[in-house]
């Protein structure tokens, strides 16, 4: 019994920190994103940039 709780409590914590890596990971991709469109925009000329329309959340 000791050991299914254990093992059970080890799956809650690895799926909460791993909530957050994806949150982070997220934010990264986002970011990059970000500053290959603005390397872009520069590129081409283009003076819009119109803001984050990503709909993603931010912590």
């Amino acid at each position: 019994m000791k050991s299914i709780l254990l093992i059970a409590a080890v799956a809650v914590a690895t799926a909460l920190s791993s909530c957050n890596t994806m949150i982070g990971l997220g934010r990264d991709m986002r970011m990059a994103g970000d500053g290959v469109e603005k390397a872009a925009n520069k590129s081409q000329g283009s003076k819009g940039g119109g803001g984050d329309t990503s709909g993603a959340p931010v912590y």
